[in-house]
């Protein structure tokens, strides 16, 4: 229904818990380098190729594995230490879920392309579940952004966007959303309700 209200939310770092500090402290210290030449032997350069679906998860895993020179055992590991066995934050998971029915839902990820079936156990929250994998563009494209909304049937200035990168809600501001810098649950849980209070009832009422 065009023009009806909408929650765009981040997954990583806001409703899933980030694994990448605890993950980057053990293998630095494994490795003797440092927590930033970990982190960009992990990522430097994703975001132009598997963040945006031009590479497949295991091409990019095979690239980690020889910058940080891993067996395959230790690959499988730092895998798991990054993004095995997703920690969900529940009680914002509920929050998110209490506006089923009163507004369209979007988790907006920037993602690599196994994140789909390692998240499936909740994404059904969500109306729409968009990664930047799939559509082949990542935050802050102010693509994926619109590509959401239109999905949604929603527009920007009814709608809230929340992240955990200032940059992120920057770009959601500026193509006219609300915009929440996620710091902690219950921060987020409060703006989630006071967009909830502004909403319609279920019957539109």
């Amino acid at each position: 229904m065009p023009g009806r209200p909408a929650l765009l939310m981040d997954l990583g770092g806001v409703l899933v818990e980030d694994m990448l500090p605890a993950a980057a402290a053990k293998w630095s210290a494994r490795l003797g380098i440092t927590e930033r030449d970990f982190v960009t032997a992990v990522y430097a350069g994703n975001d132009t190729e598997v963040l945006v679906g031009r590479m497949s998860g295991a091409a990019w895993w095979s690239v980690v594995r020889q910058r940080l020179a891993l067996d395959e055992g230790g690959l499988a590991e730092l895998r798991r230490d990054l993004a095995g066995d997703p920690v969900w934050d529940r009680a914002l998971l509920d929050a998110v879920a209490a506006l089923r029915g009163r507004a369209r839902i979007a988790f907006v990820s920037n993602a690599w392309p196994d994140a789909r079936p390692n998240l499936a156990a909740h994404l059904s929250v969500a109306d729409e579940a968009v990664l930047s994998c799939e559509v082949g563009f990542a935050k802050p494209d102010p693509r994926i952004y619109r590509h959401t909304l239109q999905l949604l049937g929603a527009t920007a200035e009814e709608s809230l966007f929340v992240d955990d990168v200032p940059e992120n809600v920057e770009t959601a501001r500026a193509l006219g959303m609300a915009g929440h810098l996620h710091t902690d649950s219950a921060g987020t849980r409060a703006a989630i309700e006071a967009f909830a209070a502004r909403l319609p009832g279920p019957d539109g009422d």
